[in-house]
């Protein structure tokens, strides 16, 4: 006779219900010392795209290969973006934020946008 841990079966793969209204906290990954808060302005190709930075900085900016099929990004996205060492004006994909997460480091006053931006 098989020992199983759950009595009931329906127990062990019961969906969770999803009450509208409730959330709970929104944890938000802030930025390292070198790490920088950018927005996507354009794709470029091939894995690149244009990226307007908090410290006002443009960069050309690239998603590393061991995160290319882990981040699905469009125009639009709010990323966190390292800056190479060697050329400032290029930089890797580290993170791409949710909307609860954007309007989150909007309260904070980490992200400033113009308003018909997000």
């Amino acid at each position: 006779m098989a020992f199983s841990k759950f009595k009931d079966k329906s127990k062990k793969n019961k969906a969770k219900v999803f009450v509208p209204g409730h959330e709970g906290p929104v944890r938000v990954k802030l930025p390292n010392e070198k790490e920088v808060i950018g927005i996507i302005i354009q794709r470029v190709g091939g894995s690149r795209m244009i990226v307007s930075c908090m410290d006002g900085k443009t960069r050309n900016c690239r998603v590393p290969g061991r995160k290319r099929r882990g981040l699905w990004l469009r125009e639009g996205d709010a990323i966190i973006v390292e800056p190479w060492e060697f050329d400032n004006d290029k930089g890797d994909v580290l993170f791409k934020y949710t909307d609860n997460q954007v309007m989150k480091l909007k309260q904070m006053g980490k992200l400033t946008t113009e308003e018909g931006e997000f």
